[in-house]
C-alpha cells in the first residue's frame, strides 16, 4: 500500500483551476457544478508531462486520469471527508510547512548562508560539558542548572582538568566514552548556538556558558583544520552478530579476506562474495558519500586517513563488526555558487532560521501599516499583581479594558484579546517585575498576531500558494477516501479477496521450480569435499561447520525453492535431481544440489497474497470508477478536445 505522503505527492501535481470558465465555449469538461476550461486542462497536462523522469501520457490517457481524479475528489467532499477533524489537522500541518518560505526575510537568510559557507570551509574539534536544562523545567530548576554551570566554569578558570570535570559533571550520556570530546564537526552538524560558540572560541580556550535547547554548555576548542571534504568509499563488513555472519570468529574471517586483498584479489569481488552488509555487497561494497561527523568514529578516522584513491585499510573494528575500507574518491567542498541551493535548504531547516523572525515582523509592519497605543498597555499595570505568578490572577480585574491596543492593516486588536492571552499563559510564570512581565507577554502576543495576520493573507496575495494548498487539499482527501474504499477494504475483505482469487486462479500459477541448495565454494578440492558430504547425507549446516574450520571463506550456501529467471546460477544448471556441473562464479565455484523438481501448480492465496491483494485493489477501483461516473455525470466537449490535441501533440 502506498504511504499517505507518497500518495499525496503522486496527486499533488493537480493544480488548482477556476470553478467556472469565463468562456463557456472553451469548457473542455462540464460537471453539474463546475467546468474545466481548455486553458486550465492544458496547464495541468503540461505541468505533469514535462521533465525527463516523467512517463509521458497522451492527451486521451491523461484526460481519463484527470476525470477519475475529479470524480473521487467530488465523492470525498460529498461524503464530508473535508470536515473531519483529522483532515483539518493534517491540512493545517502541511499549510504551516508551505507557509514558511513566505514568512522569511531574504536579506538575513543570505547573510546566514554566507556565514554557514565560511564555517563549512573549516572543521572545529571541541569538547563540551553539558548541564542539562529543558525549556519545560521550573524556574528553580533552570536557575539551579545555570548555577551548576557557573561552578564548573569557575573550576575551569582555576585550571582544573577539562576531561576530569566532564566526567564529574556532564549530563551528556556519551561522556563516559569520549570524556566530552565530540571530535571534528562543521556547520549544520550541531545546533546553531553550540556551533556559533565553537567557531567563536579560539583553539585552547574555554567558551562562555552557552544555552541550547538541551541545557547549558561549556566548550573547549582543541583544534581547527580545513574542511576534509567528502569521501566515496567501498567497504567489506563481517558482522560481529553471529545471527548475521553465521560464524563464531568474525575477526578470523576478515583477516582472511585482508590476506586475499594483499595477494591481489579484487576488493569489489570479495565484497560481493563475503560482505555482510547486504545493502552494498552487490555493488562491491559502495557506500553513499559522507563527510566528517556522519559515520561512527572508528570508521570515519580510518576512512579519512587513506591518502589516495584505491588505498584500503587494515581491518577496522566498530560496534557493527570488522570492516575493510577502500577509498574510491575524495571531493573537496564546492564554491558558494555550486552549493548555494544546498545552503538554502539547510538554513531553512536549521534553528538559525529563527533569527529571521524579527526581520519578518518589521517587514509585515512596513507592508500593511502598523500603529500601537502604549497607554492601552500601561492600563494593565493597575490590574495585574503577583498572584499571576501563582496562576491565580483573576481575569475579571481586567474586564473593563476594551480599547484598541494596536492596529495592523485593517485589523484592530483590542485589550480583551490581550487579556485572554494573559489568562492562557499565566500558568508556570517566573517571578519577575510586573512591568517586565507585561511587556514580555505583550511582545509575544504582538508577534503572534502579526504573523497570524500575514499568514491569513497568503492565499489572497500569492496565487501559487493558493494553488499549492488546493493540491494538498485534494491529495489528502483522495488518499483518505481511497484508503477507506479500496486499500483497507481489500486487506480486510477476506471473503471478497478469496472470491476474486478463485475467479482469477489461472493468473496465479507457479512455473516449474526446484527445491535445491546452491553452494559457493573456494576451489575444486573444496567442491569435491562438499559433494562427497552431500552424497553421504550431511546437512547444509554440518557441511559448513566442517568445511569452514580451516577457513571461513571455504563454503557458503542458499537453500530455497527456486524459479526460472530468479537466479543466474540456477538458470545455468540442468533441472534434474542430483548434483549439477560446476559453474564459475566470480572466481569461485558454484554448483547446485537439486533435491526435487516441483511441477507447475497453482499458487495458494498465502503464496501470493501481496500481488493478489494489489490486483484485487485494481479491480475494486475499476468498479468504483464506474459507479462514480454514473453518480456524477459529466460531458467532454469533443471539439475543444481536438483543439487541445492540436496544441499539445
Amino acid at each position: 500500500m502506498l504511504s499517505k505522503i507518497s500518495f499525496t505527492v503522486v496527486f499533488v501535481f493537480f493544480i488548482s483551476f477556476k470553478l467556472f470558465s469565463q468562456n463557456a465555449d472553451q469548457a473542455l469538461i462540464t460537471f453539474e457544478d463546475e467546468s474545466i476550461s481548455m486553458q486550465d486542462f492544458i496547464k495541468v497536462y503540461q505541468k505533469n508531462n514535462s521533465g525527463e523522469m516523467i512517463q509521458k501520457s497522451t492527451v486521451d490517457e491523461y484526460l481519463d486520469l484527470y476525470i477519475n481524479f475529479k470524480l473521487k475528489v467530488k465523492e470525498a467532499v460529498d461524503a464530508g471527508y473535508d470536515t473531519s477533524e483529522s483532515f483539518i489537522t493534517e491540512l493545517d500541518g502541511y499549510r504551516k510547512q508551505l507557509a514558511q518560505p513566505y514568512l522569511s526575510a531574504d536579506g538575513l537568510i543570505e547573510e546566514l548562508k554566507k556565514e554557514a559557507y565560511a564555517r563549512l570551509e573549516e572543521e572545529v574539534r571541541a569538547s563540551h560539558i553539558l548541564i542539562s536544562s529543558r525549556e519545560t523545567d521550573s524556574p528553580e530548576d533552570t536557575l539551579k542548572a545555570y548555577q551548576k554551570a557557573l561552578e564548573v566554569k569557575k573550576k575551569l578558570k582555576k585550571g582544573e582538568d577539562f576531561e576530569r570535570l566532564a566526567l564529574l559533571y556532564s549530563d551528556d550520556p556519551s561522556v563516559t566514552k569520549n570524556k566530552g570530546d565530540l571530535g571534528y564537526f562543521s556547520a549544520f552538524y550541531m545546533v546553531y548556538p553550540f556551533e556559533t560558540a565553537a567557531y567563536e572560541t579560539k583553539v585552547g580556550e574555554i567558551s562562555e556558558i552557552t544555552k541550547t535547547r538541551f541545557g547549558y554548555h561549556i566548550l573547549k576548542v582543541t583544534d581547527r583544520r580545513p574542511n576534509s571534504g567528502e569521501l566515496t568509499v567501498e567497504h567489506i563488513l563481517i558482522s560481529s552478530d553471529p545471527e548475521i555472519s553465521k560464524i563464531d570468529d568474525p575477526e578470523a574471517k576478515i583477516n582472511e579476506i585482508y590476506s586475499k586483498l594483499e595477494e591481489g584479489e579484487s576488493f569489489e569481488l570479495l565484497a560481493k562474495q563475503f560482505s555482510d552488509d547486504t545493502r552494498t555487497a552487490s555493488n562491491g561494497g559502495l557506500l553513499p558519500v559522507f563527510g566528517v561527523g556522519k559515520m561512527i568514529k572508528e570508521f570515519e578516522v580510518a576512512a579519512f586517513a587513506l591518502e589516495k584513491d584505491g588505498d584500503y585499510t587494515k581491518p577496522v573494528k566498530t560496534d557493527y563488526g570488522y570492516h575493510i575500507i577502500k577509498r574510491i574518491k575524495k571531493d573537496e567542498i564546492g564554491t558558494y555558487e555550486e552549493i548555494e541551493a544546498v545552503l538554502d535548504d539547510k538554513v531553512a531547516k536549521d534553528s538559525r532560521s529563527n533569527l529571521t523572525q524579527s526581520a519578518v515582523l518589521q517587514k509585515i509592519k512596513n507592508q500593511y501599516g502598523f500603529e500601537e497605543f502604549p497607554k492601552a498597555l500601561e492600563e494593565y499595570y493597575a490590574v495585574m499583581d503577583s498572584s499571576y505568578f501563582a496562576g491565580a490572577w483573576n481575569v475579571e480585574r481586567a474586564k473593563k479594558l476594551n480599547k484598541t491596543i494596536f492596529k495592523i492593516g485593517e485589523l484592530e486588536v483590542n485589550q480583551k484579546e490581550f487579556t485572554a492571552y494573559l489568562d492562557e499563559t499565566q500558568k508556570g510564570s517566573r517571578p519577575i517585575s510586573m512591568s517586565a512581565l507585561i511587556n514580555g507577554r505583550y511582545k509575544k502576543f504582538k508577534e503572534k498576531k502579526l504573523l497570524d495576520y500575514k499568514n491569513h493573507k497568503l492565499e489572497e496575495e500569492y496565487p501559487e500558494f493558493k494553488a499549492l494548498m488546493q493540491e494538498y487539499h485534494d491529495g489528502i482527501l483522495l488518499f483518505n477516501l481511497t484508503n477507506d474504499v479500496i486499500w483497507t477494504k481489500a486487506v480486510k475483505d477476506t471473503t471478497g479477496i478469496e472470491a476474486f482469487y478463485e475467479s482469477n486462479k489461472e493468473n496465479y500459477k507457479w512455473g516449474e521450480r526446484i527445491d535445491a541448495t546452491l553452494y559457493s565454494v573456494k576451489d575444486e578440492s573444496i567442491a569435491e569435499q562438499v559433494k562427497s558430504m552431500i552424497k553421504n547425507g550431511a546437512s547444509e549446516d554440518s557441511i559448513v561447520e566442517v568445511v569452514n574450520r580451516p577457513s571461513q571463506l571455504n563454503v557458503k550456501y542458499d537453500s530455497n525453492k527456486f524459479e526460472k529467471g530468479k537466479n543466474n546460477i540456477i538458470d545455468q544448471v540442468s533441472w534434474k535431481k542430483g548434483i549439477s556441473k560446476d559453474i564459475d562464479e566470480n572466481g569461485r565455484i558454484a554448483f547446485v544440489h537439486v533435491k526435487e523438481v516441483l511441477k507447475p501448480t497453482y499458487k495458494t492465496l498465502d503464496d501470493s497474497r501481496g500481488i493478489i491483494t494489489s490486483d484485487y485493489q485494481s479491480f475494486l477501483e475499476k468498479e468504483w470508477i464506474k459507479q462514480l461516473k454514473q453518480k456524477y455525470p459529466y460531458e467532454v466537449n469533443t471539439s475543444v478536445l481536438e483543439k487541445v490535441k492540436q496544441e499539445l501533440e
